[in-house]
């Protein structure tokens, strides 16, 4: 039994290596999508929570909505991949860095429209 976990934690770390490696490697910008990522898919959460969702009638959780979601998160990442790839094939860095920058402004935009149908209030400019 303690040979399965160490081979099935052995792969484990293995498949996010090249996931990592796959995804240019571990750095601010990338850590930054993946934060915005991740508070995106909260606060779509606390909004369903509330009841304040858009995606349903009544506001509430949906499923659906929620592998949406995801598989739009995945996609995201795959793009990435993409950029590396691209970089790799240019020798540069800039393709990778943009889909990074724009992808992260872009789940930043849909926290701060999840906060504000929350009801946090915001200045009026």
């Amino acid at each position: 039994m303690k040979n399965i976990l160490h081979l099935l934690s052995g792969a484990l770390m293995a498949a996010l290596a090249f996931l990592l490696k796959a995804l240019g490697g571990w750095d601010a910008a990338l850590g930054l999508m993946l934060l915005m990522m991740g508070l995106d898919l909260m606060s779509g959460l606390i909004l369903a929570f509330q009841r304040q969702s858009g995606k349903t009638p009544r506001g509430g959780f949906d499923s659906a909505s929620l592998f949406s979601g995801l598989t739009r998160k995945l996609l995201m990442l795959l793009l990435v991949i993409l950029g590396t790839a691209l970089d790799s094939l240019l020798a540069s860095s800039l393709c990778r860095l943009c889909v990074i920058g724009f992808y992260s402004a872009n789940e930043a935009l849909s926290v701060v429209e999840n906060a504000a149908l929350a009801g946090v209030p915001f200045p009026r400019g």
